[in-house]
C-alpha cells in the first residue's frame, strides 16, 4: 500500500507524527511525506520534525506565506502533477489548514482516495477561513477520521455515509503521551512558580488594533495577579508593532518547539490562548483553560474538558481568572479515546480497509 501525507503547518505535524510511527510497523506499506512550506521557519518546522520524530519531507512544494486563495491555488498547482504521477492508494490530509483543503481538492479531481485526520469538527462559524476548510475537506474525504463523539454527530448530520466514518480519537494527543516525560525534565529556571501562558495568533484576534488593544490590556491587568508568560506567534508580535502597541509588562517570549512548550502548558497555572489545539492539550493536561474565543469546533473540550470560552469579554476573562485563583476552576474529564493510540486506530482501519 502506497500512502501519501501531506502537511503544511505546525498542528499537522503533531497529527502526521503518530499515524507515521503506527504505519512504519506495518508490511507492505510505504509512505511519502509532503511539507507543502504553507509554514516555513526553524520553530515551527525543523525543531518540531525532530522532536516528534518526524523523517524530513520527501518533497518540500516551498508555497510559502500568501493570501488564503493564493496559498491555497500555489499548493494545488504544485501538489498536482505529484499526485498524476505517484498516484498512491490514499492520500492523509490533516486539521484544518489551506493545504487539507487544496490537497483534498486536487485528489477529489485526479480520482485519488482521501483520507481527512481529525474531521467533522465544526465551530459553526463560516467567517472563519478553517471551518470552510473543514466543510469541504470532508464532503471530498472517502475515509473520515473523528477526534470525538460530536464530530461524528456532525458528519451524520452533514449527511456523510456511515461506512466513511471511523472513530479514532485525538492523534494530538498520541503526541502528547509520548513526549510529555520528556516534557517533565526540562528545568524551570527563570520561570516564576505561578503563571498563566498565553498564546494569540487568530485573525479576528490579532488583525484589528482596536481588539489586539483590548486584549492585550485585558492581559496586563491579569499580570497584576498572575504573571503573564507570552510565547508570541510571529504575526502577533509583527501586529503588535505594527499598530505601535508596547505591552512591555508582560514577559514576550519567541516561540517554543514542541517539547518545552508542552512543559509550560503542564506546569501552568492557567492557559490563556485562542489555539484549537491547546485547547485539547489543557483538557487531557487538566490545565485551565480561557480561551478568547466566541465559538469553538472543540465543544468537547468545554462539555467534558478544563475548557471555557470567554469571547474577547475583559470581564468573563476576570471573573474565570478570579476563579482558577480561588481553586474553584472548572474540573474536567478525559474525552474517550484520548489515550494515546489514535494513530494505531488509523493505521489498523487502513491496513484492513486499504491493504
Amino acid at each position: 500500500m502506497n500512502i501519501l501525507h501531506i502537511v503544511g503547518a505546525r498542528p499537522n505535524f503533531m497529527k502526521v507524527a503518530p499515524v507515521l510511527l503506527a504505519l512504519n510497523r506495518r508490511e507492505n506499506v510505504a509512505q511519502t511525506l509532503i511539507h507543502t512550506g504553507q509554514h516555513y521557519d526553524v520553530n515551527m518546522s525543523d525543531v518540531f520534525f525532530q522532536q516528534l520524530g518526524i523523517p524530513a519531507p520527501d518533497i518540500n512544494l516551498a508555497v510559502g506565506s500568501g493570501t488564503h486563495a493564493k496559498q491555497t491555488a500555489e499548493i494545488m498547482i504544485r501538489l498536482e502533477p505529484i499526485i498524476l504521477e505517484r498516484r498512491p492508494d490514499i492520500v492523509l490530509v490533516y486539521g484544518d489548514v489551506n493545504s487539507t483543503v487544496a490537497t483534498a481538492l486536487v485528489c477529489a479531481k485526479a480520482g485519488v482516495p482521501i483520507g481527512h485526520v481529525e474531521a467533522g469538527l465544526r465551530s459553526f462559524d463560516r467567517s472563519m477561513p478553517e471551518e470552510i476548510n473543514r466543510l469541504v475537506t470532508d464532503q471530498l474525504a472517502d475515509m473520515l477520521f473523528t477526534p470525538s463523539v460530536d464530530a461524528e454527530e456532525n458528519l451524520r448530520k452533514e449527511g456523510i455515509p456511515a461506512e466513511k466514518i471511523f472513530s479514532v480519537g485525538n492523534v494530538m494527543i498520541d503526541s502528547l503521551v509520548r513526549l510529555l516525560p520528556l516534557a517533565t525534565n526540562i528545568s524551570q529556571d527563570g520561570l516564576p512558580p505561578r503563571y498563566a501562558l498565553v498564546t494569540l495568533h487568530r485573525p479576528a484576534n490579532v488583525d484589528d488594533s482596536d481588539t489586539l488593544k483590548k486584549i492585550l490590556e485585558a492581559l496586563l491587568e491579569v499580570n497584576r495577579d498572575l504573571s503573564v508568560v507570552f510565547p508570541a506567534h510571529p504575526r502577533t508580535r509583527k501586529r503588535i508593532a505594527d499598530f505601535g502597541l508596547n505591552p512591555e509588562q508582560l514577559c514576550l517570549l519567541d516561540p517554543f518547539p514542541y517539547i518545552e512548550f508542552l512543559a509550560l502548558q503542564s506546569r501552568a497555572t492557567v492557559v490563556i490562548t485562542d489555539s484549537g489545539g491547546i485547547q485539547e492539550e489543557t483538557t487531557f493536561l487538566g490545565v485551565p483553560c480561557l480561551t478568547l474565543r466566541e465559538n469553538t469546533e472543540r465543544p468537547i473540550t468545554v462539555t467534558l474538558g478544563t475548557n471555557v470560552l470567554v469571547g474577547r469579554d475583559p470581564r468573563k476573562l476576570r471573573s474565570e481568572l478570579l476563579r482558577v485563583l480561588s481553586g474553584k476552576q472548572k474540573k474536567g474529564s478525559i474525552p474517550p479515546q484520548w489515550d494515546g493510540r489514535s494513530g494505531e486506530r488509523i493505521a489498523d482501519i487502513l491496513v484492513r480497509q486499504r491493504g
